[in-house]
């Protein structure tokens, strides 16, 4: 995704420029999202408790807006998880464009995948697994899906 800014041009006329979403913020949103999406919570009723409109909730998500700390505090509060949360998991390459190394945010960018675990089928596999009642039933369903796996890599 990509975001509009302005810049202006040599001679004073505005135009817009597109900017790629920060790794470390497309990092903290789609933490955002996978607590949000573990809770079986809505884009509509996060903005709600927030204060704010679903789009901007959405541009958290995908990185295109910087999440501020005092918003960070509230939604810590609001998803019952500790700020560090939303940094768990953060690939070293990216921790190390945010301490400065690496030649910077930029290069970082282009490279960025999403966390594998904040994918929506992901999540919905999670969360269909646990409301299996029977702890037999689920061992099976776990065994399955780690030897189905296996047969995938051979």
């Amino acid at each position: 995704m990509a975001m509009r800014g302005r810049a202006k041009g040599r001679r004073g006329a505005t135009r817009i420029k597109l900017v790629r979403p920060r790794p470390v913020d497309a990092h903290v949103g789609a933490r955002v999202r996978l607590r949000r999406t573990m809770l079986g919570m809505s884009q509509e009723k996060l903005a709600q408790a927030l204060g704010l409109t679903f789009q901007q909730v959405q541009k958290y998500e995908r990185g295109t807006n910087r999440v501020g700390s005092s918003r960070l505090y509230e939604l810590s509060k609001i998803l019952d998880v500790p700020i560090q949360f939303f940094f768990d998991e953060m690939p070293a390459e990216i921790a190390a464009t945010a301490r400065g190394g690496n030649g910077g945010f930029a290069e970082a960018a282009a490279d960025y995948q999403p966390d594998t675990l904040a994918k929506r089928e992901t999540l919905e596999l999670v969360r269909a697994y646990y409301r299996i009642k029977s702890p037999r039933v689920r061992k099976k369903v776990f065994d399955l899906a780690k030897t189905l796996g296996r047969g995938e890599e051979a």
